[in-house]
């Protein structure tokens, strides 16, 4: 192998964004960055799962958002690898509007006319906090753990549209999109590669799918009571 070959070798870094497990939310409330929201016993189930899957990996560095579901999930991984947990705000989900409450056409927020002005420009979105901001606060967060694990491999636990958007960046796609078909379900990996400082590739898996309810797959087929989006 040649010189510039080991460096490279050397120099690959793999940082793994995680959306963390399913929460105890039985208001079905719309709960975005509320604190007091936790893992359910399925969710704490799932962040085992993730733990397991990564056990065997070369995680130098962990750290999750600041919101408890998001540290509960990471917790795991943490301590399987011996690594203290840190926190990263620049992780956390997505600003909205609607937070704190049901969101819903027929019984929830989207019935009062008062809130129909956040819905006027899907491509911002209105809604909430600006897609381009979340790309920002994301490739900072991303940039920071490849720099505390080069060469090796960070986990950060964020939540679902925050993950989606930033890979939807990387990959070049627009950043508006259909909810219902973001490939980012509960406990999934989107694993970005990098070399140097240059990302090379993005994975995606799903350790706990056999533990994820059906109808909150992607793409999976609306059930009746349970396609009220809650949060992330």
């Amino acid at each position: 192998m040649s010189g510039a070959a080991r460096e490279t070798a050397a120099d690959r870094t793999v940082v793994h964004l995680v959306r963390h497990g399913e929460v105890h939310n039985p208001e079905g409330i719309l709960y975005g960055r509320l604190s007091g929201y936790h893992l359910s016993e399925l969710g704490q189930r799932m962040a085992d799962r993730v733990a397991e899957h990564l056990a065997e990996r070369d995680v130098t560095h962990v750290a999750a958002s600041p919101l408890e579901r998001a540290q509960e999930t990471a917790a795991p991984v943490a301590k399987s690898h011996g690594l203290d947990l840190g926190s990263d705000v620049r992780l956390i989900e997505a600003g909205n509007v609607f937070q704190g409450k049901t969101f819903g056409v027929g019984d929830g927020a989207l019935r009062r006319p008062e809130n129909w002005q956040h819905l006027i420009n899907p491509f911002r979105p209105s809604w909430g906090e600006p897609y381009i901001d979340q790309v920002v606060r994301m490739m900072r967060a991303m940039d920071a753990a490849k720099e505390a694990a080069r060469g090796h491999e960070a986990v950060l636990v964020s939540h679902q549209l925050p993950i989606w958007i930033v890979r939807s960046y990387v990959e070049r796609r627009r950043l508006w999109h259909d909810p219902r078909r973001r490939q980012c379900t509960l406990a999934s990996l989107t694993s970005f590669t990098y070399v140097g400082d240059r990302i090379v590739s993005v994975g995606y898996s799903e350790p706990a799918r056999d533990l994820v309810p059906a109808h909150l797959l992607a793409g999976a087929k609306k059930v009746k009571g349970k396609d009220k989006a809650f949060g992330a």
